[in-house]
């Protein structure tokens, strides 16, 4: 009899183990889907450059002749290199949050609706998106690595590693945002009003083109709150640092909070949290709604 009921009882704990194996295996299908489809799609792997260019060639190149008429700079060196891990920022940024545009459309058109219906967790798709817009958003934020010299950035092997690190830190926690805002879109339309309103003002108040320093009260407050400005900062103190610049000089143009700069890893923990809290609501989506 006990031969006959062990085989019984073993079932739900092998149907689990197998429930898990194909979640694993499906955040990694979702996952590449999304890089090779990014991967193919060259019109918009250039695209996606053209305004972190535009905003650093004529905009930084225009403000830092601007500066240089008045007499003034920014702690001893040239605008284009405060701006410069600005616009590292803000490809990422771009990159990270439309990535998740990807859900509305295969909501729309019924694969998304194929793998809901699969027996695996519903977290597995949140995730492997998740994971597929980051390394996007890497991928083309480390391709800005290569103007470093064009505005007089010098970059060492470790300063390199670095970055890599803390893109992929921001870019995973801007594109969970992303997935969590797709998941409960059912247009086009609507993702892309609301992600219009929640970049705009992100990238303007994360530090990106001025300094966070000597603000009104209220800005101050605002440019505290933004995730972004925790991803800018420390990209901009190891880009900056890596060529020469001291660390007193860096001092005072970094985010700080009760008047003193915020170390880099409570920056990098900020971004985390930040991540697994958009990933959470993200997957709660998914399961309520599907």
């Amino acid at each position: 009899m006990e031969e006959l009921v062990e085989p019984t009882a073993r079932r739900p704990e092998r149907a689990t183990v197998d429930i898990r194996r194909a979640s694993m295996r499906a955040v990694y299908i979702i996952w590449k889907r999304d890089v090779l489809r990014y991967w193919r799609d060259r019109v918009r792997l250039v695209g996606a450059l053209a305004q972190p260019l535009l905003f650093l060639v004529i905009l930084g190149t225009g403000l830092a002749s601007a500066l240089r008429g008045a007499g003034g700079n920014l702690a001893g060196f040239d605008y284009q290199q405060f701006m410069y891990p600005g616009i590292i920022g803000m490809a990422v940024l771009f990159t990270s949050v439309f990535s998740a545009m990807s859900i509305v459309w295969d909501r729309e058109f019924g694969f998304l609706r194929e793998v809901l219906v699969a027996p695996i967790d519903r977290s597995a798709v949140a995730i492997g998106k998740a994971l597929g817009g980051a390394t996007q958003a890497t991928v083309q934020g480390l391709i800005l690595l290569v103007l470093a010299p064009l505005v007089g950035v010098r970059l060492t092997p470790l300063a390199v590693l670095e970055v890599i690190g803390l893109v992929f830190c921001l870019s995973f926690a801007l594109t969970s945002v992303g997935v969590a805002v797709a998941a409960r879109m059912e247009s086009m339309m609507g993702f892309q009003f609301v992600v219009n309103f929640m970049v705009q003002p992100a990238f303007f108040l994360s530090g990106a083109m001025f300094p966070l320093t000597g603000l009104p009260g209220w800005m101050t407050v605002l440019t505290r709150l933004d995730p972004l400005a925790y991803g800018v900062d420390p990209i901009r103190r190891v880009v900056l640092g890596a060529g020469g610049t001291p660390g007193a000089l860096l001092d005072r143009l970094s985010l700080t909070l009760g008047g003193q700069p915020v170390a880099i890893w409570v920056e990098v923990a900020v971004l985390a949290a930040f991540g697994l809290a958009a990933l959470s609501a993200a997957i709660w989506s998914f399961r309520q709604r599907g």
